[in-house]
Protein backbone atom coordinates (compact mmCIF):
# COMPACT_ATOMS: atom_id res chain seq x y z
CA UNK A 1 0.00 0.00 0.00
CA UNK A 2 1.02 3.72 -0.45
CA UNK A 3 1.37 6.53 1.64
CA UNK A 4 -0.42 8.82 -0.57
CA UNK A 5 0.50 12.77 -0.18
CA UNK A 6 -1.58 15.51 -1.25
CA UNK A 7 0.20 17.61 -3.85
CA UNK A 8 -1.50 20.75 -2.87
CA UNK A 9 -0.87 20.93 0.98
CA UNK A 10 2.08 18.29 1.44
CA UNK A 11 -0.20 15.85 3.77
CA UNK A 12 0.96 12.56 3.53
CA UNK A 13 -2.29 10.61 4.47
CA UNK A 14 -2.54 6.71 6.54
CA UNK A 15 -1.34 4.10 3.05
CA UNK A 16 -4.34 2.54 1.56
CA UNK A 17 -4.53 1.02 -1.80
CA UNK A 18 -6.06 4.01 -3.39
CA UNK A 19 -5.66 7.26 -3.21
CA UNK A 20 -8.41 9.27 -0.96
CA UNK A 21 -11.50 10.91 -2.58
CA UNK A 22 -9.89 14.57 -1.28
CA UNK A 23 -8.29 16.05 1.05
CA UNK A 24 -10.17 17.55 4.17
CA UNK A 25 -7.48 20.23 4.63
CA UNK A 26 -7.66 21.11 1.39
CA UNK A 27 -11.27 21.71 1.47
CA UNK A 28 -11.23 23.61 4.19
CA UNK A 29 -11.74 27.45 3.98
CA UNK A 30 -8.06 28.08 5.04
CA UNK A 31 -6.72 26.26 2.30
CA UNK A 32 -7.35 25.68 -1.16
CA UNK A 33 -7.41 22.40 -3.74
CA UNK A 34 -4.93 23.17 -6.65
CA UNK A 35 -6.72 24.12 -9.74
CA UNK A 36 -6.15 21.58 -11.68
CA UNK A 37 -8.17 19.73 -9.09
CA UNK A 38 -7.55 17.37 -6.30
CA UNK A 39 -3.86 15.73 -7.38
CA UNK A 40 -1.62 13.37 -5.87
CA UNK A 41 1.81 11.79 -5.62
CA UNK A 42 3.47 9.22 -3.15
CA UNK A 43 6.70 9.67 -1.13
CA UNK A 44 8.91 7.88 -3.87
CA UNK A 45 7.60 9.84 -6.73
CA UNK A 46 8.15 12.81 -4.76
CA UNK A 47 11.90 11.77 -3.95
CA UNK A 48 12.41 11.40 -7.85
CA UNK A 49 11.37 14.94 -9.04
CA UNK A 50 12.92 16.46 -5.28
CA UNK A 51 15.66 16.85 -3.10
CA UNK A 52 16.32 18.47 0.58
CA UNK A 53 18.11 21.20 1.30
CA UNK A 54 20.39 20.85 3.85
CA UNK A 55 22.06 23.85 5.78
CA UNK A 56 21.79 27.00 7.93
CA UNK A 57 19.35 29.50 8.55
CA UNK A 58 20.04 31.58 11.36
CA UNK A 59 22.30 29.74 12.90
CA UNK A 60 20.09 26.61 12.69
CA UNK A 61 20.35 23.41 11.13
CA UNK A 62 17.42 23.94 8.38
CA UNK A 63 16.11 21.66 5.84
CA UNK A 64 13.83 21.91 3.45
CA UNK A 65 12.63 20.75 -0.30
CA UNK A 66 14.30 22.15 -3.27
CA UNK A 67 11.92 23.19 -6.37
CA UNK A 68 8.23 24.14 -6.31
CA UNK A 69 6.29 21.83 -4.44
CA UNK A 70 3.04 22.27 -1.87
CA UNK A 71 3.60 24.99 1.06
CA UNK A 72 7.51 26.09 1.31
CA UNK A 73 7.80 25.68 4.92
CA UNK A 74 11.30 24.18 6.68
CA UNK A 75 12.26 22.19 9.41
CA UNK A 76 14.61 23.81 12.12
CA UNK A 77 17.06 21.88 14.73
CA UNK A 78 16.65 23.10 18.15
CA UNK A 79 19.49 22.01 20.68
CA UNK A 80 17.91 22.81 23.38
CA UNK A 81 18.41 22.12 26.92
CA UNK A 82 15.41 20.46 27.12
CA UNK A 83 16.71 17.65 24.09
CA UNK A 84 16.81 18.26 20.31
CA UNK A 85 13.63 19.39 18.72
CA UNK A 86 12.74 19.05 15.56
CA UNK A 87 10.09 22.35 14.05
CA UNK A 88 8.02 21.56 12.02
CA UNK A 89 7.92 18.54 9.26
CA UNK A 90 8.23 18.32 4.70
CA UNK A 91 6.96 16.10 2.90
CA UNK A 92 9.85 14.02 1.77
CA UNK A 93 12.33 12.25 3.87
CA UNK A 94 15.77 11.34 2.53
CA UNK A 95 18.65 9.40 4.27
CA UNK A 96 21.07 12.25 3.72
CA UNK A 97 18.90 14.48 5.89
CA UNK A 98 18.27 11.89 9.14
CA UNK A 99 21.89 11.11 8.70
CA UNK A 100 22.61 14.82 9.06
CA UNK A 101 20.19 15.46 12.16
CA UNK A 102 21.84 12.37 13.80
CA UNK A 103 25.37 13.90 13.31
CA UNK A 104 23.96 17.23 14.68
CA UNK A 105 22.81 14.93 17.79
CA UNK A 106 19.46 13.32 16.82
CA UNK A 107 16.02 14.25 17.53
CA UNK A 108 14.10 13.56 20.55
CA UNK A 109 10.82 15.15 20.17
CA UNK A 110 8.99 16.41 16.69
CA UNK A 111 6.73 19.63 16.94
CA UNK A 112 4.75 20.96 14.72
CA UNK A 113 2.61 24.27 15.11
CA UNK A 114 -0.73 23.56 12.79
CA UNK A 115 -2.04 21.07 10.31
CA UNK A 116 -0.98 22.59 7.15
CA UNK A 117 2.98 21.32 8.28
CA UNK A 118 2.03 17.87 9.55
CA UNK A 119 3.06 16.78 5.81
CA UNK A 120 5.15 13.25 6.43
CA UNK A 121 5.22 13.80 10.02
CA UNK A 122 4.77 9.44 10.71
CA UNK A 123 7.49 9.41 7.82
CA UNK A 124 10.09 11.31 9.97
CA UNK A 125 8.97 9.95 13.08
CA UNK A 126 10.05 6.66 11.90
CA UNK A 127 12.72 6.90 10.49
CA UNK A 128 14.46 9.17 13.61
CA UNK A 129 13.65 6.08 15.18
CA UNK A 130 10.15 6.37 16.64
CA UNK A 131 10.47 9.64 18.31
CA UNK A 132 7.33 11.05 19.53
CA UNK A 133 5.37 13.95 17.88
CA UNK A 134 3.94 16.34 19.80
CA UNK A 135 0.55 17.91 18.84
CA UNK A 136 -2.13 20.65 19.86
CA UNK A 137 -5.27 18.40 21.32
CA UNK A 138 -7.40 20.64 19.63
CA UNK A 139 -6.30 19.90 16.24
CA UNK A 140 -6.62 16.56 16.65
CA UNK A 141 -9.55 16.18 13.79
CA UNK A 142 -7.10 17.03 11.20
CA UNK A 143 -4.56 14.04 11.79
CA UNK A 144 -4.88 12.16 8.29
CA UNK A 145 -2.38 9.67 9.13
CA UNK A 146 -3.16 8.17 12.71
CA UNK A 147 -0.29 6.48 14.65
CA UNK A 148 0.63 6.23 18.19
CA UNK A 149 3.71 8.08 18.08
CA UNK A 150 1.62 10.68 18.15
CA UNK A 151 1.19 12.24 21.50
CA UNK A 152 -1.51 15.31 21.82
CA UNK A 153 -1.21 18.06 24.44
CA UNK A 154 -3.62 20.57 25.79
CA UNK A 155 -4.21 23.63 27.15
CA UNK A 156 -2.66 26.92 26.20
CA UNK A 157 1.15 26.21 27.78
CA UNK A 158 3.11 22.94 27.91
CA UNK A 159 6.69 23.01 29.02
CA UNK A 160 8.87 20.64 27.37
CA UNK A 161 11.83 21.41 30.22
CA UNK A 162 13.26 24.38 31.75
CA UNK A 163 14.06 26.42 28.85
CA UNK A 164 11.53 25.34 26.13
CA UNK A 165 7.16 25.91 26.28
CA UNK A 166 5.03 25.64 23.47
CA UNK A 167 2.11 27.87 24.07
CA UNK A 168 -1.23 27.66 22.02
CA UNK A 169 -1.77 31.13 20.09
CA UNK A 170 -5.26 29.39 18.52
CA UNK A 171 -6.18 32.26 15.76
CA UNK A 172 -5.66 30.59 12.08
CA UNK A 173 -5.90 26.61 13.60
CA UNK A 174 -8.27 26.10 17.33
CA UNK A 175 -4.32 24.42 18.24
CA UNK A 176 -2.13 26.41 16.91
CA UNK A 177 1.32 26.48 18.50
CA UNK A 178 4.16 28.56 18.86
CA UNK A 179 7.39 27.27 20.35
CA UNK A 180 9.41 29.68 22.76
CA UNK A 181 13.33 28.99 23.80
CA UNK A 182 14.77 30.52 26.28
CA UNK A 183 18.37 30.81 25.72
CA UNK A 184 19.60 33.04 28.65
CA UNK A 185 20.33 36.53 29.16
CA UNK A 186 17.20 38.00 27.60
CA UNK A 187 18.23 36.54 24.01
CA UNK A 188 15.34 34.19 23.69
CA UNK A 189 13.83 33.03 20.05
CA UNK A 190 10.24 32.47 19.25
CA UNK A 191 9.27 29.87 16.74
CA UNK A 192 6.17 30.45 14.66
CA UNK A 193 3.95 28.65 11.98
CA UNK A 194 1.09 31.01 10.78
CA UNK A 195 -0.36 32.49 14.05
CA UNK A 196 1.40 34.63 14.24
CA UNK A 197 3.58 34.51 10.37
CA UNK A 198 6.49 36.49 9.89
CA UNK A 199 5.69 39.08 6.83
CA UNK A 200 8.09 39.54 3.75
CA UNK A 201 9.69 42.60 5.46
CA UNK A 202 10.64 40.54 7.90
CA UNK A 203 9.93 43.51 10.66
CA UNK A 204 6.67 42.74 11.44
CA UNK A 205 4.32 39.47 12.25
CA UNK A 206 0.78 39.25 10.42
CA UNK A 207 -2.49 37.93 11.47
CA UNK A 208 -5.11 35.80 8.89
CA UNK A 209 -7.22 33.19 9.64
CA UNK A 210 -6.66 32.32 5.62
CA UNK A 211 -3.00 33.55 4.28
CA UNK A 212 -3.88 31.90 0.68
CA UNK A 213 -7.59 33.20 0.84
CA UNK A 214 -6.59 36.82 2.62
CA UNK A 215 -9.12 36.35 5.31
CA UNK A 216 -8.55 38.26 8.59
CA UNK A 217 -8.10 36.77 11.94
CA UNK A 218 -10.83 37.68 14.33
CA UNK A 219 -10.00 40.66 17.16
CA UNK A 220 -10.66 37.99 19.63
CA UNK A 221 -8.28 35.28 18.49
CA UNK A 222 -5.23 38.09 17.72
CA UNK A 223 -5.92 39.70 21.65
CA UNK A 224 -5.91 35.97 23.24
CA UNK A 225 -3.07 35.52 20.97
CA UNK A 226 -1.36 38.91 22.19
CA UNK A 227 -1.65 38.22 26.44
CA UNK A 228 -1.06 34.15 26.22
CA UNK A 229 3.00 36.00 24.09
CA UNK A 230 2.52 38.84 27.01
CA UNK A 231 4.99 37.18 29.51
CA UNK A 232 7.80 36.00 26.39
CA UNK A 233 11.18 37.14 26.21
CA UNK A 234 12.24 36.88 22.82
CA UNK A 235 14.70 38.98 20.67
CA UNK A 236 14.55 36.59 17.25
CA UNK A 237 11.88 35.49 15.68
CA UNK A 238 11.79 32.44 12.86
CA UNK A 239 9.53 31.90 10.25
CA UNK A 240 7.90 29.12 8.55
CA UNK A 241 10.03 29.13 5.53
CA UNK A 242 13.74 29.60 4.77
CA UNK A 243 15.16 33.40 5.50
CA UNK A 244 11.88 34.39 6.62
CA UNK A 245 13.20 35.50 10.05
CA UNK A 246 13.13 38.70 12.50
CA UNK A 247 17.03 38.46 13.43
CA UNK A 248 17.00 40.73 17.02
CA UNK A 249 14.24 43.23 18.04
CA UNK A 250 11.42 40.03 17.73
CA UNK A 251 9.82 41.25 20.97
CA UNK A 252 9.48 45.03 19.45
CA UNK A 253 8.26 43.67 16.42
CA UNK A 254 5.51 41.44 17.51
CA UNK A 255 4.22 44.14 20.19
CA UNK A 256 4.30 46.60 17.19
CA UNK A 257 2.40 44.27 14.77
CA UNK A 258 -0.35 43.35 17.25
CA UNK A 259 -0.72 47.73 17.54
CA UNK A 260 -0.94 47.75 13.47
CA UNK A 261 -3.32 45.35 13.28
CA UNK A 262 -5.66 46.25 16.39
CA UNK A 263 -5.42 50.34 14.28
CA UNK A 264 -6.47 49.09 11.44
CA UNK A 265 -9.39 46.56 12.53
CA UNK A 266 -10.87 48.64 15.58
CA UNK A 267 -12.63 51.51 14.51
Amino acid sequence: MDTYICDTCGTQFAPGHVPPEACPICLDERQYVGWEGQTWTTHEALGARHALRIGEDAGLLAIDMNGSFAIPQRMLLLPTASGNVLWECVSLVTPEAVARLREAGGVDRIVISHPHFYSSMVRWSEALGGVPILLNAADKAWVVHPSPLIEFWEGDFHALGGDVTLVRTGGHFPGSTVLHWDRGAGQGALFVGDSPQVATDRRHVGFLYSYPNFMPMPVADVRAMQQRLASLQFEDVYGYSWGRNIVGGGRAAVDASFQRYFKAMVQ
